[in-house]
């Protein structure tokens, strides 16, 4: 008996060693999901709590929903993802200082 570590990727098959990948990659993909939900939920919670006090923040939450909407819509429907797009540019073009 050694005290050398072993190398036990070198014994595994090719096949193995990339089943381990993708598992390690799946891990870390649902890490950073679970993250990106609690960051999501902690925005609405504050979005929820705190009226806006001016129409720049009424169109940044406006925003904010329109975004979550559009992410929904399927590809094909290319009506309501332009009518997203024209109210978004419209909050910019109104929301600019003069």
């Amino acid at each position: 008996m050694t005290d050398e570590p072993l190398e036990l990727d070198r014994r595994r098959g090719m096949a193995a060693q990339k089943a381990t990948d993708i598992r390690r990659a799946l891990a870390e993909i649902e890490t950073h999901a679970r993250d990106l939900r609690e960051r999501q939920a902690s925005l609405e919670t504050g979005l929820l709590a705190v009226p806006a006090t001016s129409w720049p923040e009424v169109a940044a939450k406006a925003r904010y929903v329109l975004n979550l909407y559009a992410a929904s819509l399927p590809p094909e429907d290319t009506r309501h993802r332009d009518l997203v797009t024209a109210i978004l540019e419209d909050f910019v073009r109104l929301t600019e200082p003069r």
